[in-house]
């Protein structure tokens, strides 16, 4: 399913999260341009988190979450989940400093990050596209370019 243009924004943002994503999962992987080692990444993936997943989370859940609540029991639960998967990720970003093992640590995140993003782009946004009108899908877009 091609994405909406209400929703292409945040689809263009998780190419960069999944390239994180790669990144923190195999601490092996190297990306021309991105830190090689374990604490040059968690320090990328803390700054790649505060600069972009912050926002991206928000514009998630304060615009299209808001905009979709009660329209259908399958995507309040679908809704809800993507919130509670912010959160987590949330928790795994901001305690990468206190980790004890830290490439384990970096792994988790790649992975919840991976699982998560995937999850929006093959479930949470194709239904919220099959079930909102062209009016819903015009705000959110219009929210979302401001």
């Amino acid at each position: 399913m091609k994405r909406h243009d209400a929703l292409a924004p945040l689809s263009r943002e998780h190419h960069g999260a999944l390239i994180l994503a790669q990144l923190l999962k195999n601490i092996t992987t190297v990306y021309t341009g991105l830190p090689a080692d374990v604490i040059g990444k968690a320090a990328y993936a803390i700054r790649f988190y505060k600069e972009e997943l912050v926002k991206h989370f928000k514009e998630e859940e304060d615009i299209v979450i808001a905009a979709i609540t009660g329209m259908d029991d399958a995507l309040d639960t679908l809704a809800n989940e993507i919130i509670a998967e912010h959160k987590e990720l949330q928790t795994l970003f901001t305690t990468i400093n206190v980790a004890s093992d830290l490439s384990a640590h970096l792994e988790k995140i790649g992975n919840t990050l991976e699982q998560h993003i995937r999850k929006e782009e093959r479930v949470f946004f194709p239904l919220v596209q099959q079930l909102c009108n062209q009016a819903q899908l015009a705000a959110i877009e219009k929210a979302l370019s401001v």
